[in-house]
């Protein structure tokens, strides 16, 4: 195999430098949040961490800081359930 170039014997590096690098990339500008959801927070929370840069809990427990817009990413369903519950008691 010596000489051989990655396309010659099936690229699979090629291919776990890919997701290797996709993995750190994604660690390195938004750690944490591997899921992508929003959540839901209550909004006196939201505020004082936008001034204080101290993170937020979730009604599902998660805790981060804030600082992407939430109306690109789906709802947490554990965020909704809770918040639903809450609605009708």
């Amino acid at each position: 195999m010596v000489g051989m170039s990655n396309t010659e014997t099936g690229g699979g590096l090629d291919v776990l430098d890919r997701e290797l690098e996709k993995l750190l990339t994604e660690d390195v500008v938004d750690p944490g949040d591997h899921e992508r959801f929003s959540h839901y927070v209550k909004k006196d929370k939201i505020m004082e961490s936008a001034m204080s840069g101290k993170p937020v809990k979730a009604l599902c427990g998660k805790k981060w800081t804030p600082g992407r817009d939430p109306e690109k990413f789906p709802v947490c369903p554990t965020c909704k359930d809770i918040y639903e519950k809450m609605k009708s008691e």
